[in-house]
């Protein structure tokens, strides 16, 4: 059965089943289990507490200083989308990062391009892939299988994107269906995206806070406790609703990007320079991670997380080994810097750095 989470009911369709599961309280533990491959990092919940007061000020300057990107980001990506989409659309946003930027094209799409438009959420998780089960559901309400597009918020190096290729096709090859798989983002660091507004890594305010921007939901998960028939799990977070954001961050910039459509026009739906930008943004990924791993003697690139979305993943969830920052004093930075001391985390700076932030997680296996 779907929900949606914290949202309104014509917001998105949580495909996700809630289940109760205690979180892992030693991350060093955890690192071990999933770096060990004796779990998968599906199965397990770090612990999830509501950001201190001087966190959600940095949240606050954020959504402040890059809201009018993102909801100029959200509008192209939404014209994009109603370019290459005839008919109906079904929004299938990737749980959770994808979850708020699906709800404001999700309403973008119907207002402004008064388009017919469904938003649904989904897990997908590296190296399981996409949950079937919730693509048979969408199927099964009656969306053809052409009128689907794929939404997260940004790419990192790619690996979603790519799981999404090999999981979708691995769907259509055994249910003879056409969905495309390509992947709609905000920010396409990698050059992965079929479709992208932009290629810079720029602070996307929702990145930086977990559930209380994301409809009240965990990161998905998928252990034994989900069934065949189920739909990947997650865990709702009714105790944090007293500080919930999420629709009041969705409203405002679905409000922001109706006020530019009527200032400014519906933006054209053309390849433009962040398009032309990804075969370039691709090479720099892939050299970026070998210096990287060579330069930090890494042998598991997983352990590389760049992006400011990603680093801050690892910072709010992960062991952190080391934070690197182009620019300590960008203010895109600031949370990042504020986590790295609260944690005691190492930071050094890269002045050539192909991303404002990269992450490296600690090895729990080396040695």
């Amino acid at each position: 059965m779907s929900f949606c989470g914290s949202y309104r009911a014509d917001d998105v369709s949580f495909l996700l089943t809630p289940i109760a599961l205690a979180p892992i309280l030693d991350l060093a533990e955890k690192e071990r289990l999933i770096q060990s491959g004796r779990r998968h990092y599906s199965e397990m919940l770090s612990p999830e507490a509501l950001p201190s007061p001087a966190y959600l000020a940095l949240f606050a300057g954020a959504f402040g200083a890059n809201r009018e990107r993102m909801a100029r980001d959200c509008l192209r990506l939404a014209a994009l989308i109603a370019a290459r989409r005839d008919g109906p659309i079904a929004l299938v946003s990737l749980a959770r990062a994808g979850t708020p930027v699906g709800v404001i094209l999700g309403h973008l799409l119907r207002s402004v391009f008064g388009r017919e438009c469904a938003h649904y959420s989904v897990s997908i998780i590296r190296d399981r892939g996409i949950d079937a089960v919730a693509l048979r559901h969408i199927l099964g309400r009656g969306h053809a299988p052409e009128s689907l597009v794929f939404v997260d918020g940004w790419t990192g190096k790619g690996v979603i994107s790519r799981e999404l290729r090999r999981a979708v096709a691995d769907f259509n090859a055994l249910h003879g269906t056409a969905i495309d798989a390509g992947l709609y983002v905000l920010s396409d660091l990698a050059g992965a995206a079929a479709c992208a507004a932009s290629c810079d890594d720029y602070l996307i305010p929702s990145s930086i806070l977990n559930a209380t921007v994301s409809g009240l939901v965990s990161r998905s998960v998928l252990n034994e406790t989900i069934g065949p028939d189920d739909f990947h799990g997650c865990v709702y977070y009714a105790q944090f609703a007293a500080h919930d954001q999420s629709r009041r961050f969705a409203d405002g910039l679905v409000a922001d990007g109706i006020a530019l459509a009527a200032r400014e026009g519906v933006p054209a739906a053309h390849a433009d320079a962040a398009a032309a930008r990804v075969a370039g943004m691709a090479a720099a990924s892939a050299d970026y991670m070998a210096r990287a791993r060579q330069r930090y003697g890494i042998a598991d690139v997983n352990l590389i997380k760049p992006g400011i979305g990603e680093a801050t993943r690892v910072l709010l969830r992960r062991v952190p080994e080391r934070l690197i920052l182009r620019d300590t004093s960008a203010p895109d930075v600031a949370h990042l810097r504020l986590l790295a001391a609260e944690k005691a985390i190492p930071v050094s700076v890269e002045a050539g750095l192909p991303y404002q932030a990269v992450a490296l997680i600690r090895s729990a296996v080396d040695g």
